[in-house]
């Protein structure tokens, strides 16, 4: 059985610069798109029932924009493969707690990371099953086929990295012609009367205002998952100083962008009312529907095909950048070091690769709305707080590291996302199946904690090193 412990100097490879400015905003983007919107419209519409829940995009943009501002400064700080890992071992301290948060990050990415991958993957099995009718009455030839995403994604990725730089931005510009056709055409036939067909009581501040606020921002942040996808990939980044940054910030204005333009044309043209009801083709394809009204069958069938392309690039792009986290922590001694070794002629993380491709086909075989809410959660407290609260450790314990790029307005921006998060998780604590969620967290972190503590007992490190340190200690006083 493989061991978690340092690899040794003979694995330590020197990954290729290969990412500009404009490979990075491609990477961040087309995990960002996705099927995003193309999937999520009508649940967002019916967490606060109507078009009023289109402000959860303009909350969750400056949730994104606030903690962007935090990887931007730790992408810059520790520009590296693996990205929140080595930013959490590296702020609360390498060989004390941050090798247990460093750890629990890898260990939530494996269940979190794949379900995120997963979710391009289900939608693009029910876009699918738009064109072929029949699929959507065999559940198991559905799920079969997600998963078969994973592998062709695998099997692409499995080249040097210069060339995948290539197809990204194939892929991303597969991605803006199908986001820009839904808009223009939205626009061409925008109707006011549905897009502000506002229920009764739509802005009264009240308890289910608040908690569909929260619900429809988790959904949201789900759509600017991958701002800082780049920031994985840090170690292959030219001038990642300037590059990481303004990648970050580009990816969300431009989403944010694309993302509210193709809700206010599906809003604008059908009727919401309709497009919130799970189970129907509205529900799972709605923007092959919204084509079909506005444009015809062939149209339809056309952006099916775009919307195809769209989600896969997301699928590449999530497990190009999440393929180097095991692989980094491998690198590191954190995982398995079975894990660190790069293809001999290739040079990338094959190994790694391959086990992020395989859990994310796997992944797919489980219901999207749910899996959704789970990714997010689970990602929230390990992840997105977790990294805030290390960055503020960062700047008090060591001030003098040098930082490339400097948060603007520091602590602000850390610490309203830092609330935002909190408040989005807290919000599932009400929510009628919330406990399943909050119980799959919890299962997630005890768990990790838990391996951790028995890898770290017999690898002889923090907390047992300490324990033994001081032990020798006192018997040779």
């Amino acid at each position: 059985m493989p061991t978690s412990g340092p690899p040794g100097p003979s694995v330590t490879v020197v990954l290729p610069k290969k990412f500009g400015l404009l490979n990075a905003i491609s990477i961040n983007m087309s995990n960002m798109v996705g099927t995003g919107p193309f999937i999520t419209v009508p649940a967002i519409l019916a967490t606060m029932g109507g078009p009023q829940s289109l402000m959860c995009w303009f909350l969750g943009a400056v949730i994104a924009i606030a903690d962007g501002l935090v990887f931007a400064e730790l992408g810059t700080t520790f520009p590296s493969s693996g990205g929140s890992y080595n930013y959490l071992r590296e702020c609360f301290g390498r060989e004390g707690l941050g090798r247990l948060m460093a750890w629990l990050f890898v260990w939530q990415f494996l269940f979190s990371g794949t379900l995120e991958i997963a979710t391009s993957n289900v939608g693009m099995a029910n876009y699918t099953g738009f064109v072929f009718k029949g699929l959507v009455a065999r559940p198991w030839a559905m799920r079969c086929l997600a998963a078969s995403f994973s592998v062709i994604a695998m099997i692409l990725l499995y080249r040097k990295i210069r060339d995948i730089a290539r197809i990204m931005l194939v892929l991303w510009t597969g991605l803006l012609l199908t986001s820009v056709w839904v808009v223009g055409e939205g626009m061409l036939h925008l109707q006011p009367r549905l897009l502000f067909d506002f229920p009764a009581g739509a802005f009264h501040l009240n308890m289910a205002f608040l908690l569909g606020l929260g619900n429809g921002t988790m959904l949201v942040m789900f759509n600017f998952l991958g701002y800082y996808n780049i920031c994985h990939l840090g170690d292959e980044v030219r001038e990642p100083e300037r590059v990481i940054p303004v990648s970050i910030l580009a990816s969300i204005v431009i989403v944010l962008l694309l993302d509210l333009g193709i809700s206010v044309a599906f809003t604008g043209v059908l009727p919401w009312r309709e497009m919130i009801q799970p189970g129907t083709v509205i529900y799972d394809a709605v923007g092959s529907v919204f084509m079909q009204r506005v444009a015809g069958f062939w149209a339809s069938q056309g952006l099916t095909i775009m919307v195809l392309v769209t989600a896969f690039a997301s699928t590449y792009s999530l497990m190009l950048g999440y393929s180097r986290i095991p692989y980094a922590a491998a690198l590191d001694g954190t995982f398995f070091r079975f894990f660190s070794k790069t293809h001999a002629s290739k040079h990338f993380p094959h190994r790694s690769l391959l086990l992020v491709g395989i859990l994310s086909a796997i992944a797919s075989f489980f219901d999207l709305v749910q899996i959704i809410t789970a990714l997010i959660l689970v990602r929230i407290l390990v992840m997105f707080v977790g990294q805030i609260i290390g960055l503020l450790l960062l700047r008090r314990r060591r001030p003098d590291t040098p930082r490339p790029f400097r948060m603007w307005l520091y602590p602000l921006p850390a610490l309203f996302a830092m609330a935002c998060w909190i408040y989005i998780f807290l919000v599932q604590a009400f929510e009628p199946q919330g406990w399943r969620y909050m119980l799959y967290v919890l299962v997630v972190i005890v768990s990790g904690i838990g391996l951790f503590l028995v890898l770290a007992r017999r690898q002889r490190y923090w907390p047992f090193a300490l324990a033994t340190t001081e032990a020798g200690a006192g018997k040779q006083v």
